[in-house]
């Protein structure tokens, strides 16, 4: 079975794709491109979008996605679908930080919802949400694969695991 979308209608011009984003970010997504044969490029649509959010501060704007479908031949629609499905992808502006309480079934179970509701109250940030000062944007994600230590935290890009709301406001003050 297939999962390889339909490339575009249009080949795209190789002096546009030079011009998207940078030469490092395009020699980064190059480099995450030559793992796959060439047939299927777009399989580096993750990593691709990954690159591309952190270059942008932490989000993603149509028009970046756009480019990321220019660049690995592929449906832009296809890469929306990606960059929707996927809650590591912001699709509007975020605070400097991101905290991310897992709520899956396991840590639901030892304690993420106290979590949510701790940071509700103290920060004042509701999901979804960047605290006023902007300092971090709160979210709640599925799994984030520590169910045997959980309630589950990631802090940008770092995980830690089976936290109470005190150990997660010492790791958030330590957040700069």
């Amino acid at each position: 079975m297939s999962f390889r979308t339909a490339p575009l209608s249009v080949p795209a011009d190789p002096q546009v794709k030079q011009g998207l984003f940078t030469p490092e970010i395009r020699a980064e997504i190059d480099r995450h491109v030559a793992k796959y044969p060439p047939e299927w490029k777009q399989s580096a649509v993750m990593p691709a979008l990954t690159l591309v959010q952190d270059w942008n501060g932490g989000w993603l704007t149509r028009e970046l996605m756009d480019q990321v479908a220019l660049y690995l031949d592929m449906p832009q629609v296809a890469v929306y679908e990606v960059a929707t499905f996927y809650n590591m992808y912001d699709l509007e502006p975020t605070g400097k930080h991101k905290v991310c309480v897992c709520n899956s079934i396991s840590c639901m179970l030892c304690g993420s919802e106290e979590l949510i509701e701790h940071v509700e109250k103290k920060y004042g940030v509701g999901i979804g949400e960047t605290t006023a000062d902007g300092s971090f944007t709160f979210k709640e994600v599925e799994c984030l694969g520590a169910c045997r230590h959980a309630p589950a935290v990631m802090l940008d890009k770092a995980y830690y695991e089976n936290l109470s709301p005190e150990a997660l406001d010492k790791l958030i003050a330590e957040l700069d």
